[in-house]
């Protein structure tokens, strides 16, 4: 039976691509974004969520604890995660769900059940999005589950950064409907310090799919005086101009939502500013003046 991890399942989706949607989030990300917002998708395993707000300092998660990982310091309840198996043991036990497992093992069979319950929502634009992490980690259950999806007639989209071998990308794509297609950084050296992994491939892999004939949609994180440059943007519309099946880019503004989710996982949590108005506007005029259409997502 083919199963693999996934840490959400966003229902009534209306910003993962047309329609109404199903959005599945896998666990796993081979890339280390600065500006990540969906840091509990960048781990391949299970890890515990911590929500100290919540904490009522009741002890129980203390007195459970197998590996003797959690402790009381200074009247706070502090966890030593070199310790700490991710059992869920404290978890489950914590009366103010002060902790949280997150990753759940699913087969493609339970992914089926929760998805044919949305199917009367998706009409005729609708359908699954798999997002993540990055779904091309799990390549065997993102195969099986997409496959399983179109024998159901259910219309499929693919949240990717593109960074995968070119033979799982080309078994992949014949499952997928829509390609939502990040593309963050141009010049490589850069690309490499801020997200950890070289673009050759990204663009590469890009290129592939538009050779193929594939609907992509171009998603552009905004990250201000990351990748807000005009020679940035100007060398991405470049060479998406080269293209002829990628007429569509969405900025996606840059968001502080991953922040806090970074340190309920004791994670390392870069800040930075929420691109202005102007930039914004700056943004939406360079892309244009390409003939491309562009807007701003969700």
């Amino acid at each position: 039976m083919v199963a693999g991890l996934i840490f959400d399942i966003k229902r009534y989706a209306i910003h993962d691509g047309p329609g109404i949607r199903t959005t599945v989030f896998f666990k796993g990300c081979l890339l280390s974004c600065w500006w990540c917002h969906n840091p509990e998708g960048r781990s391949s395993g299970t890890e515990l969520m911590i929500w100290p707000s919540r904490c009522i300092k009741c002890r129980t998660c203390i007195s459970v604890c197998a590996n003797s990982a959690i402790s009381i310091v200074d009247n706070s309840i502090v966890t030593d995660r070199n310790k700490c198996k991710v059992c869920g043991v404290c978890a489950e036990k914590c009366p103010a769900n002060a902790r949280e497992i997150v990753g759940k093992r699913v087969s493609v069979t339970e992914l089926m059940q929760e998805v044919e319950k949305d199917i009367p929502f998706y009409e005729k634009s609708g359908g699954v999005t798999v997002s993540g992490g990055e779904p091309l980690a799990q390549p065997v259950l993102l195969d099986a589950f997409l496959g399983a999806c179109k024998e159901k007639g259910i219309h499929t989209a693919l949240d990717t950064s593109g960074h995968a071998e070119r033979e799982i990308l080309v078994k992949i794509s014949k499952n997928v409907d829509l390609f939502l297609y990040d593309i963050k950084i141009m010049d490589n050296e850069k690309h490499r310090l801020y997200t950890g992994v070289s673009n050759t491939r990204i663009l590469k892999n890009l290129e592939l799919l538009d050779s193929l004939g594939k609907r992509i949609v171009l998603r552009f994180p905004l990250i201000p005086y990351i990748n807000s440059t005009e020679d940035n943007i100007r060398t991405m519309c470049e060479f998406v101009s080269d293209l002829r099946n990628i007429k569509e880019i969405d900025i996606l503004p840059y968001h502080k939502l991953g922040v806090e989710k970074a340190r309920r996982l004791s994670k390392e949590v870069r800040i930075f500013e929420k691109p202005s108005i102007e930039m914004l506007d700056h943004s939406l005029r360079l892309i244009r003046s390409f003939g491309l259409k562009v807007k701003i997502g969700g």
